[in-house]
């Protein structure tokens, strides 16, 4: 049986490695003193229902404290436009890194939206980080003409 969390794992560590970090000092159980990282900033993860609800534990797996807001979007089959009809996030996710999670990126719409959304919650696009397993080339060219400062 094939399962997709081995790829949705890179993704998600690659995901975590655009987010600024600082070196601390960190003690082990053992006792030893270990120059290690920690992210300078909060962050969070934004998962776009429900597909994007299968890169959470992955996310979660990896920051266990990591907290998760999700939003429920909708297309219209017949118009491709993107209907909001959930979100709930984290309350100050204004200041917070967010790690934006749909894996299968089509027409672009539903990221397009989801990110309409995360502006009007005080999200700068500068901070948004889409981390997405397969993308069709007009559905990141649409991503990237419309929020340029994303990084996908």
């Amino acid at each position: 049986m094939f399962s997709a969390d081995p790829l949705i794992r890179l993704v998600v560590e690659e995901g975590l490695n655009q987010l600024p970090y600082k070196e601390c000092m960190v003690t082990t159980p053992t006792g030893y003193k270990y120059e290690g990282v920690k992210f300078e900033k909060g962050n969070c993860g934004v998962s776009i229902m429900r597909s994007g609800e299968a890169m959470e534990h992955v996310l979660q797996d990896c920051r266990r404290s990591i907290c998760i807001g999700k939003i429920l979007i909708q297309s219209d089959e017949e118009t491709q436009r993107a209907k909001v009809y959930y979100a709930k996030f984290p309350p100050d996710i204004y200041w917070r890194k967010v790690l934006l999670m749909y894996p299968i990126l089509s027409t672009g719409n539903t990221v397009i939206e989801a990110v309409k959304v995360l502006i009007e919650h005080g999200v700068q696009p500068s901070v948004i980080i889409l981390l997405s397993l397969f993308s069709t080339p007009h559905g990141a060219k649409s991503i990237i003409q419309e929020f340029p400062e994303i990084t996908v």
